[in-house]
């Protein structure tokens, strides 16, 4: 049997590269692979098995589609009887995002803008044209369960930690093609494990922007909160002062060494970098603080504007310094949140221009809410909370 099932799965994998649908074919087995585990499962015995956990009975097959990017599967979900009814846990997540990504194309396609990409991508995904009417079913469906996420309740948990961050996309407003700010917000729970607490679509990051979002955090029950890591853009900075006074604000080390770097020659860039690293090696603040002014010193000839942002923006990037050694390197930076929007623009980048708002959001949003899911099952939190973060930091400068 053991043989007989690795020839098969060495037959399916060569398939992939010889034939037009063998990925197709190869995801159709996986899913079913995937279905027969969680089957098992769900009744608490293997097939023909005999054991007193058996909760129910498998009872045939039902034919379901399910569409991808690599087009629509034909799968068959196993049915059960004598217990609950069994529901294939990847169709929810899967088909929300896929679903997002079916109607931005397809809106395009109706406002009378769409290229022969995007028909390439609704054939891919499809097989088959949408009608007007499918897109707005499946638009409000998306809408309702994305309005849930993003009002449901903060205040079961305390958020000591907040991520921020912001990427651009290009949106069809009233005619023309603008950039739209997409803001999301990463919190972390009392008990270390990360969570997306909310998103939304801006002109820009203005303060009113980030204020929305900020006030709306707040009304949801978030409370506990100590630290916020973000770059040092004008508008977050003035929207944490006004609504989060008292927390302190960590400027991300990344973008600082990034700005730094623009105001230099890449001839000297190499050196640049190796000087700001020893800036931030040491773990006591005054000796950062030391070798800051010495860096700023050093390139204040040359570059009179790297030696001003030294001695006027470091002290910001020490705030972790005064939180635990284990949280400093999470935390120091936006790293996590940069790699989650990667993410998001590997599936954007297939639509392009977005028809309007309300696309632009409903995708990322899918795709946001699939990454908090994924979250939920890792198995360690990010932070390990035995290490918690003080409830106040003497030596840190607070954001207001």
């Amino acid at each position: 049997m053991a043989k007989r099932d690795s020839d098969s799965l060495v037959a399916l994998v060569q398939e992939v590269f010889a034939d037009r649908d063998g990925l197709k074919r190869f995801l159709e087995a996986v899913v079913s692979a995937a279905m027969q585990a969680e089957v098992s499962e769900h009744l608490g015995a293997e097939t023909h098995e005999r054991t007193d956990r058996r909760r129910g009975y498998r009872n045939g097959v039902k034919p379901r589609g399910l569409a991808t990017r690599v087009g629509s599967l034909d799968l068959a979900v196993p049915q059960v009887r004598g217990c609950e009814p069994y529901h294939p846990s990847m169709f929810a997540r899967w088909q929300r995002s896929e679903r997002a990504l079916l109607v931005a194309c397809a809106e395009m396609y109706f406002q009378g803008v769409s290229t022969r990409k995007v028909q390439d991508v609704l054939d891919s995904m499809c097989g088959a044209e949408v009608s007007a009417a499918t897109v707005s079913r499946v638009a409000a469906e998306l809408d309702e369960r994305l309005a849930d996420f993003r009002t449901r309740r903060l205040d079961l948990t305390a958020y000591p930690y907040l991520l921020i961050d912001a990427r651009y996309e290009k949106v069809r407003v009233d005619g023309r093609v603008v950039s739209q700010a997409v803001l999301v917000a990463v919190g972390f729970t009392a008990e270390g494990r990360r969570e997306i607490l909310d998103w939304r679509l801006g002109d820009s990051e203005s303060e009113e922007t980030w204020g929305r979002m900020f006030r709306d955090l707040k009304d949801r029950g978030l409370s506990g909160l100590v630290l916020v890591t973000s770059d040092a853009h004008g508008g977050i900075r003035k929207a944490l002062a006004r609504h989060f006074q008292g927390v302190v604000w960590q400027r991300c080390r990344v973008h600082f060494k990034r700005e730094l770097a623009r105001k230099v020659s890449y001839k000297v860039l190499k050196e640049l970098m190796t000087d700001v690293a020893a800036v931030f090696e040491p773990a006591e603040r005054s000796e950062c603080l030391r070798r800051g002014e010495e860096m700023a010193a050093k390139w204040e000839a040359r570059y009179p504007a790297v030696a001003r942002m030294l001695r006027e923006g470091l002290e910001d990037c020490l705030t972790v310094l005064a939180f635990p050694q284990q949280h400093r390197r999470r935390l120091a930076s936006t790293n996590m949140l940069e790699n989650l929007m990667k993410r998001l623009k590997a599936r954007t980048r297939v639509v392009g221009v977005f028809p309007g708002r309300g696309s632009c959001d409903r995708l990322v949003g899918a795709l946001l809410v699939e990454v908090h899911e994924d979250w939920a099952l890792e198995e360690r939190p990010w932070f390990n909370m035995e290490h918690a973060a003080p409830a106040a930091v003497a030596e840190t400068r607070c954001v207001a």
